[in-house]
């Protein structure tokens, strides 16, 4: 692509200032336009970033024709965001949980598909930088075989009457939560790591009332590799880190040769089997914005593959994947059954 990349974006919520800036970062880029039904909210957003604004998707995609529409909005509006932009040509971002569901979100790809468009969606943890360094060591072969996989997902946040409220009080509502919301992020971040789910098992519980869905679980899944993955989580309890919204916990892979850990703050150690000393394993990254800056070198990512031709991740096809390991995860913790992949 020759110039900028034309980019339009949909929502001015919490989590938006995120991508705002990220685009703003980006030299080769041109925030063209921002649509919110709260105009004074857009107008707000484009006093520091630019852009026309408007309160209608369908006029801004008309008026501003640009190469990419960025969807920030709630999951019950993507597949008519993603609708709009296929008419019309425009490739896509969507923020996650994408469309709210595996049926909608299917959808959403075929029609993309049809259209030869691309649905990219908006899953950055995989971009934060101590996942990328966790990768590297595991493609040097660091662990050897693989073993076991432990995230533990403490972030603190979910304890009393108001929880969530300062930040994203939606939350609350949710029917699903921990697992559509919060935990997507860890399957993804598994899947990037260690390849493809054959089976899992699944519990589920709500341990906070005052919200509507599930705030904890455990699930246990097996790869196609032979390492076992574990998933235990819950939004009440914290962990120790000076963030605790940086990584949101703390990992655990072991293997032949040692084990890797990742700390509340970033840190990725090795232990070499039958050693007592943690080596710590050495990568640049930015304490800028939300957990290590992913979500300008996720938003980089996307905008390389535009501009370059290179390998773009997070394809809405591939990502069906994740809501296929979404749903297993609610029908096992449903009927205490396994599931296979």
């Amino acid at each position: 692509m020759r110039g900028k990349l034309k980019v339009a974006a949909v929502g001015t919520g919490y989590f938006s200032k995120f991508h705002y800036d990220a685009w703003s970062r980006c030299g080769d880029v041109e925030l063209v336009g921002i649509a919110d039904l709260n105009l004074d909210s857009a107008k707000n957003v484009a006093v520091d970033y630019g852009g026309a604004v408007f309160t209608d998707v369908a006029e801004m995609l008309d008026v501003v024709k640009p190469d990419l529409l960025d969807i920030i909005t709630p999951p019950p509006t993507h597949l008519q965001m993603i609708q709009l932009a296929v008419d019309r040509g425009i490739n896509v971002i969507c923020q996650k949980p994408f469309c709210g569901g595996l049926e909608d979100a299917g959808t959403a790809v075929d029609m993309a598909e049809t259209a030869r468009i691309n649905v990219t969606v908006h899953e950055n943890f995989r971009f934060q930088p101590w996942y990328a360094a966790i990768k590297l060591q595991l493609q040097e072969n660091r662990l050897g075989r693989l073993y076991r996989a432990t995230f533990r997902l403490r972030p603190g946040d979910g304890q009393g009457a108001d929880a969530y409220m300062e930040r994203q009080p939606y939350f609350k509502q949710m029917e699903q939560f921990l697992i559509h919301e919060t935990a997507i992020h860890y399957v993804d971040v598994f899947r990037f790591l260690f390849g493809e789910v054959n089976a899992l098992w699944a519990n589920l519980a709500k341990l906070n009332p005052a919200i509507s869905g599930e705030d904890s679980c455990l699930v246990i899944m097996d790869f196609e590799n032979g390492l076992r993955g574990v998933l235990d989580g819950n939004r009440l309890s914290d962990h120790v880190a000076e963030n605790r919204r940086r990584t949101m916990g703390e990992m655990s892979i072991e293997g032949e040769k040692g084990e890797l850990t990742l700390s509340g703050d970033g840190v990725v150690g090795f232990r070499a089997h039958g050693a007592n000393e943690i080596e710590t394993v050495q990568f640049d990254w930015d304490d800028i914005g939300f957990g290590g800056d992913c979500v300008y070198r996720f938003t980089r990512h996307v905008v390389d593959h535009y501009q370059t031709g290179s390998l773009l991740q997070n394809s809405g096809r591939e990502y069906l994947a994740n809501l296929r390991i979404e749903q297993a995860i609610y029908q096992s913790a449903n009927d205490g059954a396994g599931r296979f992949l």
